[in-house]
C-alpha cells in the first residue's frame, strides 16, 4: 500500500519463511560470543562432543557447562521460532538426528546433501506460503460474495465494497488531492492492525500514493462523511501481504472518516 502511518512491525506473516530463507541464501559465519549468540555460529563448540539427543549433560568441567548453556539458549531459541512453522508440527526427533550429523561432520550418513535439503526446504515453504494465500483469497472471495447482499452494502465496479455510516455536506476529493483521516483497519476475523484512533492524531496522506482500494474508495466520500470500506486482496495489499499480521491475499476492513481536503 505504500502507506506510510501504517506501523506494522515486522514483515509477514511467514516469519519462519524469511528466517529460513536468511538461511539459506548467506554464509552463516563464526561471531565473537557475546551475552547474545547465534545457534548457527555457536555449533562449532561441540564439533567432537558426543551428542545424542536423549543423552543426560553431565557438566564435568567448564567447556561441558558452556556448551550445554549454549545449547540450552539456542535450542529455546529454535523452539520459539519453530512454533510458527507453518503445515505439520515439526518432527524434532528428525531435526535432531540431521542436526547431530552435521554438527558431527558425518556426511557419510546423511540421508540427502546439504543442498539437497536447502532446495526441500525452499520447495516446502514456498508449497505452504502457495496454500496459505490460496485460502487467503478463497476466504475473501466468500466473505465478499456474501457480504455484498447484507443492508446498505454497495458494490463497485472495481469490487469494492462500502457502507455509509455518515454522510458528509462537504466536498469530495480527488486523486490527487491531499487528504486528513481517522481511520482503523481490521482483518476478518476481527484483528486490529492500526488504527488512528488509537493513536490520536488523525493520518494527512495523498489519495494516489495509497493502497487502490482507499484512493477509489475516498473519492467517493464527502468532507465529514464516515464509511466503512471492505476491500479485496487485490485492491489492498495483494499477494505482497504487509506487516506480521495482514498475510498475502488479506482482504481488509476500514472505517474510514474523511475529516478535510488539505489545501496548501
Amino acid at each position: 500500500m505504500n502507506f506510510s502511518a501504517f506501523h506494522i512491525k515486522k514483515m509477514s506473516t511467514f516469519a519462519f519463511h524469511s528466517y529460513i530463507n536468511k538461511i539459506l541464501n548467506s554464509k552463516l559465519k563464526m561471531k565473537k560470543l557475546g551475552f547474545l549468540v547465534t545457534g548457527a555460529a555457536l555449533c562449532v563448540c561441540i564439533f567432537n562432543t558426543s551428542c545424542s539427543s536423549g543423552q543426560e549433560a553431565k557438566l564435568r568441567s567448564e567447556i561441558d557447562s558452556v556448551s550445554y548453556a549454549i545449547g540450552l539458549v539456542n535450542g529455546d531459541g529454535f523452539k520459539q521460532s519453530l512454533q510458527d512453522l507453518p503445515g505439520e508440527a515439526l518432527n524434532v526427533d528428525d531435526f535432531l538426528a540431521g542436526f547431530i550429523l552435521a554438527m558431527k561432520g558425518k556426511e557419510s550418513s546423511y540421508k540427502m546433501t546439504v543442498e539437497d535439503a536447502q532446495s526441500y526446504i525452499q520447495n516446502y515453504f514456498m508449497r505452504i506460503q502457495m496454500q496459505k494465500m490460496a485460502e487467503m483469497r478463497g476466504e475473501g472471495e466468500a466473505f465478499l460474495a456474501e457480504n455484498q447482499n447484507k443492508e446498505g452494502v454497495i458494490t463497485t465496479e472495481s469490487g469494492l465494497q462500502y457502507k455509509v455510516i455518515t454522510e458528509g455536506k462537504g466536498e469530495k476529493p480527488v486523486a490527487t488531492d491531499r487528504v486528513k483521516a481517522h481511520y482503523t483497519g481490521t482483518l476478518l476475523d476481527g484483528t486490529k492492525f492500526d488504527s488512528s484512533i488509537d493513536r490520536g492524531e488523525p493520518m494527512v496522506f495523498e489519495l494516489n500514493r495509497v493502497i487502490p482500494g482507499w484512493t477509489e474508495g475516498l473519492q467517493l466520500m464527502s468532507v465529514g462523511s464516515k464509511y466503512i470500506f471492505w476491500i479485496p486482496s487485490d485492491l489492498a495489499y495483494g499477494e505482497r501481504g504487509a506487516g506480521d499480521i495482514i498475510a498475502p491475499n488479506s482482504t481488509l476492513i476500514f472505517e474510514v472518516e474523511l475529516l478535510e481536503i488539505v489545501k496548501e
